[in-house]
């Protein structure tokens, strides 16, 4: 009965349930990314519309859309990246008590959050050398108008409503950084309870065997 009670407790902290929910949200986030930015920005009426996150970035002039190859490239790196933690963070929460599990969890959790924290850092550098170099204002968020450097218009006058947001896939990205950070703290109280089972179980008295007639 004890045996059975102590693998009982044992097969439910098998599983690292926010990590399970992270790893599966960083894939989920990858796939939803290619077709939906994590910030827009829109010029004019639609003249120009830039898609910008660290999986996909490409833009929109005039129905036309192209991309920046030094923007694919780290877009590329970024899916590889975010990928790897993803798949760390689910192989570690299907056995968080393994020898290995450590590792994959220490690779794999920061990954969503690293992508969090350069893409907005990243974001607000360009807004600001934008601003700086071209005297453009960039909104962040909500909308704005702005008018156009002289040089650009040939001594024209020319104003913009600007229309800029972070889009929904962003805040999945912070749940799925959320997720992960969590399945760090919570490795830490699932791990001792495995160890503590194992221990009771290897100390639980063995059955004496049978008697010889």
């Amino acid at each position: 009965m004890f045996r059975c009670c102590s693998e009982g407790e044992t097969l439910q902290a098998e599983i690292n349930w926010f990590g399970l929910a992270g790893g599966i949200a960083v894939v989920l986030l990858i796939g939803v990314s290619i077709f939906v930015p994590w910030w827009q920005l829109l010029v004019g009426d639609s003249l120009v519309k830039a898609n910008v996150s660290p999986i996909y970035t490409n833009f929109d002039f005039i129905g036309g859309s192209f991309t920046i190859p030094l923007l694919l490239a780290l877009n590329i790196s970024s899916i590889i990246l975010l990928a790897a933690g993803g798949v760390a963070i689910l192989i570690y929460s299907a056995r968080p008590a393994e020898s290995y599990s450590r590792r994959l969890l220490g690779f794999g959790y920061r990954k969503p959050l690293y992508a969090l924290i350069l893409f907005t850092v990243g974001l607000v550098a360009i807004v600001l050398v934008v601003k700086s170099v071209w005297s453009i204002d960039v909104p962040l968020m909500g909308s704005g108008r702005t008018t156009l450097p002289t040089n650009m218009t040939q001594g024209l006058t020319v104003s913009v409503l600007m229309v800029a947001g972070f889009q929904w896939p962003f805040l999945l990205g912070l749940a799925a950084a959320g997720l992960c950070i969590a399945a760090k703290f919570y490795d830490n109280k699932i791990v001792p309870i495995q160890k503590n089972n194992a221990t009771n179980t290897s100390t639980a008295p063995a059955t004496p065997p049978p008697a010889v007639a």
